[in-house]
């Protein structure tokens, strides 16, 4: 009975630390955009496109500070110390990530503009994918065993890099121009795209989440699963069309004068289930 009083009061500690660093996350988000009235858009202008956004960074926040408690216990004391240090870099570099993303991966058009002027959703969509895909890849980044927190910046830097890379990729597969879609508030266009990031982002927070061993077997780690990843996507974009949408084509679906917003649902489902797969089989 001892034992288990003691488990469930550690749990609740446990449980007490991560919602401080939630809160402190949450603050860190209004210290970094001083301009977004959190209160005003969400109630006052029903602004659903921030709602989506928003939604994604504490989402990611959630999954950012879950890399700091997952894992074997070292005892309460180096259990909240390791929770502090690697949740509030995870805060940090969560912030960062966004800043980088919007000006890497959202570079043709002003996201402030898009989201808190305009309400444009499909730019909320990929706001919040890059909250979530970030959010995962510092849950592989600061989970496991045998690295620092050195270990778990140069595996952001890294996992940062291939979605950038992803983006760019994606833009490539697809016959229209994503981001002109998207800065047009096409939804489905942003939801296929935000589907790819987040598969991605899946595979890399797979390939680092493991104890750290060498730079040798993390690097082709990380090599195998993003090469995988890569090959996914158009795969996955086809099979989409051919099994899950019976043969109609995503693209005319996404590009008609109305966009099938749940055409381009699918096809965000289609990437990130065949990312999950992929972790389950290998």
């Amino acid at each position: 009975m001892t034992l288990i009083l003691d488990k469930f009061l550690f749990a609740l500690i446990y449980f007490a630390s991560c919602f401080i660093l939630f809160l402190i996350g949450k603050f860190a988000y209004q210290l970094v955009h001083k301009y977004v009235h959190i209160k005003y858009e969400l109630v006052e202008k029903d602004n659903f496109a921030f709602a989506v956004a928003h939604t994604g960074y504490l989402s990611g926040l959630l999954l950012a500070i879950g890399g700091a408690i997952i894992g074997p216990s070292h005892g309460l004391l180096i259990d909240l110390k390791d929770i502090f240090v690697y949740g509030l870099l995870a805060v940090v570099l969560l912030n960062l990530s966004l800043y980088i993303n919007q000006k890497l991966i959202l570079r043709k058009f002003s996201v402030y503009k898009e989201i808190f002027q305009d309400q444009n959703t499909g730019s909320g969509v990929i706001e919040a994918a890059n909250g979530i895909s970030t959010g995962l890849i510092i849950l592989g980044a600061v989970s496991g065993e045998g690295g620092d927190w050195l270990t778990a910046v140069i595996f952001w830097i890294i996992g940062e890099a291939l979605l950038v890379i992803t983006a760019f990729v994606y833009q490539w597969i697809t016959p229209y121009d994503d981001l002109a879609e998207i800065e047009r508030d096409n939804v489905a266009a942003g939801l296929g795209m935000a589907g790819a990031l987040v598969a991605i982002a899946n595979l890399i927070r797979y390939a680092i989440m493991h104890d750290f061993v060498s730079w040798e077997d993390s690097f082709m780690r990380i090599g195998i699963n993003f090469g995988l990843g890569i090959i996914l996507l158009p795969v996955m974009r086809f099979l989409a069309s051919k099994v899950l949408l019976q043969g109609r084509s995503i693209t005319a679906e996404v590009m008609q004068d109305k966009p099938n917003n749940g055409v381009g649902l699918i096809e965000a489902f289609a990437y990130i289930g065949g990312s999950i797969l992929i972790t389950w089989c290998f």
